[in-house]
């Protein structure tokens, strides 16, 4: 008779615990673990929450019969109905399926970037909107190395990080860089850069190391009036946090992301943006 599942709690159990897919055993150790961690516990009862509330509103929806001209038999005469007539299901259905890969997460290009998903933040994104809050408002110290001491700052954060650190230029996209700070994450440290634009706007991009060597899709999260995408990349967790529109800050996350990758050049001043 085999014994229960040795394997630490991790974001996969997280995931199947939201969506009541985990066995009694592996869910009795999850809730155990919960009880242990508040902070998981809070993030994991929002995501709850929020797929209760996007399955009752699209209940309705999938209580419906399916309408005749959907019917396999149908489906298969050529040209049975157009291409435009399908469009609004194959929505819904996209809905349905971000739901069954877990309640929180979103799929780039499934969501137009200016209506996302309201989601509860992963660890790395509550301490970059932590950071974001803290510094974001200094007017005498709002980083600890300016950024005309930008080889300096590159270094020393890269060497603290022990990752090769990037400095994006996103100039083109309106944001100048002011500097940066190295911050704690946990026993391990971070690094936030800071930048603002002509009408005083700031914008940070926490980046550390993690154990993770994959890639994500971006992630959208908002707490009050601070928007943030977060992503992981080659064992590096980055956040862009903001107030601004949700579509000019993924925009910022895309063009760091490809900077940070070496799969775009940075941007020279003066620049448009695309």
């Amino acid at each position: 008779m085999s014994g229960p599942d040795p394997r630490p709690v991790g974001e996969d159990d997280l995931h199947a615990f939201v969506d009541g897919r985990l066995d009694t055993p592996r869910r009795a150790m999850v809730e155990a673990w919960l009880a242990e961690h508040p902070e998981a516990a809070g993030r994991i009862a929002a995501d709850r929450a929020m797929r209760e509330q996007l399955l009752a509103r699209l209940a309705p929806v999938a209580d419906e019969p399916i309408p005749a001209r959907l019917r396999v038999a149908n489906l298969t005469r050529p040209n049975a109905f157009r291409v435009a007539r399908w469009r609004p299901f194959a929505a819904a259905a996209l809905v349905f399926l971000t739901l069954g890969a877990g309640a929180g997460w979103i799929g780039r290009g499934l969501v137009h970037p200016s209506a996302p998903i309201l989601l509860a933040a992963e660890p790395a994104t509550q301490d970059a909107v932590a950071a974001f809050r803290t510094f974001v408002s200094e007017t005498v110290h709002p980083v600890e190395v300016r950024a005309n001491e930008m080889p300096h700052l590159v270094q020393w954060l890269s060497q603290r990080l022990g990752r090769r650190l990037v400095a994006p230029d996103l100039r083109g996209l309106g944001f100048r860089l002011m500097g940066g700070r190295l911050l704690p994450a946990g026993s391990e440290p971070a690094a936030l850069l800071m930048y603002d634009d002509d009408k005083g706007t700031r914008l940070t991009l926490y980046s550390r190391a993690g154990t993770d060597a994959g890639r994500t899709i971006f992630r959208f999260a908002r707490e009050g009036d601070v928007a943030a995408f977060s992503w992981i990349d080659a064992g590096m967790a980055y956040v862009v946090t903001a107030r601004t529109p949700e579509a000019r800050l993924l925009g910022v996350a895309e063009a760091v992301d490809a900077q940070v990758r070496g799969l775009a050049p940075a941007r020279p001043a003066g620049s448009a943006a695309p």
